[in-house]
C-alpha cells in the first residue's frame, strides 16, 4: 500500500509540480508545471486558430444557450436524448465544485489580488480549447444502447484516430472489441480522478455541516450517499435532477455576490485597481512574489474549467442537436460561466472584506469569515449549503462522465455500469467519514493523465473541429442573409 501511495504521490509531483523555473526580476521565478506547459500553449494555439472565438463569437454564445430548442434538439429524457443546454448543465454541475470556493480563496492567498485578473485570463483561452474537444466529442459519438441518446468523448475520438475511422463512422454501430491502448488508457484515468474526487467530495460536505450545524460527520454523509444512491442508480434521474440543482445553486451564488457588490459599490473600483496593479505590479516583481502571483491564478483557472482535460466532452457527446459546432460553443460558454462569473463571485465576496477581518486566516476559514462579514450567522450556513449544492451535483456529473468511458473499457453491460455507481457511493461514503491526501493527489494524477492523453489527438484532429466551426458560421451568414 506504501508503495502505491508513493507512486500516486510521484506521478501528481511529476504532472503538477514546477517541471522548469523561470528566473524574474526581484529575485522571483516563474514555475511551470507539465499542466502548464501543455494547457496554456494549446489554449493560446486554439484561441489562434479559432480567430480568437470567445471574443468574436461571445454573443453566439450567449445566444445558443438564449435560443427555444427547435425539432429534435429540445432533448428527450425519457429515451435518453439531452439537448445542448442540458449537456452544459451537466458539464457546469462538475466545472462549479469546491474549487470555485476553497480554491479560488487559496489562489489568492497564496498569489494576491492579481490571480484573479490570471484566471480570467486562463478562462479567455481555455474556452477555445473546450470548443474543440466539445465539438469533436459530437463529430464521434455513439449511439447508446442502454441509456439511450448518445455517448462519446475523448476515449472515441481517440479510438476513432488510431484506427483511422471518419466522424460519424460507426455511429449505429456497438463499441468495437478491438480498443487502442491510449484510449483504453485515458477512460481508465478518468475513472481513477473521479474516484478520487467522491472522497474528496464526502470529506467536503461532512465537514462543512459539522462547522456550520454540528452535525456528525456519520449522520451528513449517510444522507449524502443515500440520497446519491436514488439519483444515479436510477437510469434518467440524473440528467433530471441537475437540470434543476444547477441553475438554482449558480444563481443564487450569483444573486448574493451581485448583493455584496451593490452593498459595497463605493469599494469595488479600489478591488479592481488591486486585481489589476497586483497582477503586473512593480511591488510584486520587487517582493519576489510575481510568479506566485500568475502562477496562482493560471493554476486554479486550469484546475477549475477543467478545459483540454477531457471530461466535459463525456457531457457534449450526449447532446442531441443540429450542428457540433453548436455543442462547442456551448461549452466554451461553460468555461465562462465556471471562471469568469463563478470564480469571481468567491473573489469578490473576499475582497470586499477588509484585510485585518481575514489575516492569518486559511481556506474555508476565510470564505466563512468573509461570508459571516457580509452576512452575519447567516453568511457560514449559506456557505455550507452552497457547499453542499456545489460537491452534491459535482459527484451527479463525474458519474454522468464515467458512463462512455465505462462502456469503452467493459462493453455494453449494466453490471460495469451498475459496479462503478456502487464504488464511487463507497468512496464518497468513505471520504465522509475521514480526510485522505493522497485521495486528492489521486484526483489531480487521473485529471492530468486524462489531459496528457486527450491533448495527444486534439492536435492531429482539430482540423474537424475548425472545419466544423467554419461550416457553422457560412450557415449563420446565409440565414442572416436571408432574413434581410
Amino acid at each position: 500500500m506504501a508503495i502505491i501511495v508513493s507512486l500516486i504521490e510521484a506521478i501528481t509531483g511529476f504532472l503538477w509540480g514546477d517541471l522548469l523555473r523561470i528566473p524574474l526580476p526581484g529575485g522571483s521565478s516563474l514555475g511551470l508545471s507539465l499542466m502548464v506547459i501543455l494547457l496554456i500553449p494549446a489554449g493560446i494555439y486554439y484561441t489562434i486558430r479559432t480567430k480568437f472565438l470567445p471574443i468574436r463569437l461571445f454573443s453566439e454564445m450567449v445566444a445558443v444557450i438564449l435560443e427555444k430548442p427547435k425539432g429534435k434538439e429540445k432533448g428527450d429524457l425519457k429515451k435518453g436524448k439531452l439537448s445542448g443546454l442540458q449537456t452544459l448543465i451537466v458539464s457546469t454541475a462538475t466545472r462549479v465544485g469546491m474549487g470555485n470556493l476553497v480554491g479560488v480563496v487559496a489562489a489568492i492567498s497564496a498569489g494576491g489580488a492579481g490571480a484573479v485578473f490570471w484566471m480570467w485570463i486562463t478562462a479567455l483561452i481555455g474556452s477555445s480549447t473546450a470548443f474543440v474537444e466539445a465539438t469533436l466529442a459530437q463529430l464521434h459519438k455513439r449511439k447508446d444502447p442502454l441509456y439511450g441518446g448518445f455517448r462519446g468523448g475523448p476515449a472515441y475520438y481517440i479510438h476513432d484516430f488510431f484506427f483511422k475511422k471518419a466522424p460519424g463512422e460507426e455511429l449505429n454501430g456497438e463499441i468495437p472489441k478491438k480498443k487502442n491502448s491510449i484510449a483504453l488508457l485515458f477512460a481508465l484515468s478518468g475513472l481513477i480522478c473521479w474516484g478520487g474526487i467522491s472522497q474528496v467530495i464526502g470529506n467536503s460536505v461532512s465537514s462543512a455541516f459539522e462547522n456550520a450545524f454540528s452535525i456528525k460527520p456519520i449522520v451528513s454523509t449517510a444522507i449524502l450517499v443515500l440520497l446519491a444512491a436514488v439519483i444515479v442508480l436510477r437510469k434518467h434521474a440524473t440528467a433530471r435532477v441537475l437540470d434543476v440543482i444547477v441553475p438554482v445553486m449558480a444563481g443564487l451564488y450569483f444573486a448574493l455576490t451581485i448583493f455584496v457588490i451593490l452593498r459595497n459599490i463605493g469599494s469595488l473600483p479600489t478591488v479592481f485597481q488591486r486585481i489589476f496593479s497586483e497582477a503586473f505590479g512593480l511591488r510584486q516583481m520587487v517582493a519576489g512574489g510575481f510568479g506566485a502571483v500568475v502562477m496562482n491564478g493560471v493554476k486554479r483557472g486550469l484546475f477549475s474549467n477543467e478545459a483540454g482535460s477531457g471530461s466535459a466532452p463525456c457531457a457534449a457527446a450526449a447532446a442531441d442537436t443540429d450542428h457540433p459546432a453548436k455543442i462547442g460553443l456551448f461549452q466554451a460558454m461553460g468555461v465562462f460561466i465556471d471562471t469568469i462569473v463563478i470564480c469571481s463571485c468567491t473573489a469578490f465576496i473576499m475582497l470586499l472584506v477588509p484585510e485585518e477581518q481575514i489575516v492569518n486566516l486559511q481556506g474555508m476559514d476565510i470564505l466563512q469569515t468573509a461570508m459571516a462579514y457580509h452576512f452575519g450567522s447567516f453568511g457560514k450556513i449559506f456557505i455550507a449549503i452552497i457547499l453542499w449544492l456545489f460537491s452534491f451535483s459535482t459527484f451527479l456529473g463525474i458519474l454522468f462522465y464515467a458512463r462512455s468511458n465505462i462502456s469503452y473499457i467493459f462493453g455494453d453491460n449494466w453490471v460495469s455500469q451498475t459496479g462503478y455507481k456502487i464504488f464511487a457511493l463507497i468512496m464518497l461514503f468513505v471520504g465522509g467519514l475521514a480526510q485522505y491526501t493522497v485521495v486528492w493527489d489521486m484526483g489531480d494524477m487521473g485529471v492530468g493523465l486524462m489531459t496528457i492523453f486527450n491533448l495527444l489527438v486534439m492536435y492531429p484532429l482539430s482540423k474537424e473541429a475548425l472545419n466544423a466551426l467554419k461550416d457553422y458560421e457560412e450557415r449563420l451568414k446565409l440565414e442572416r442573409q436571408e432574413n434581410k
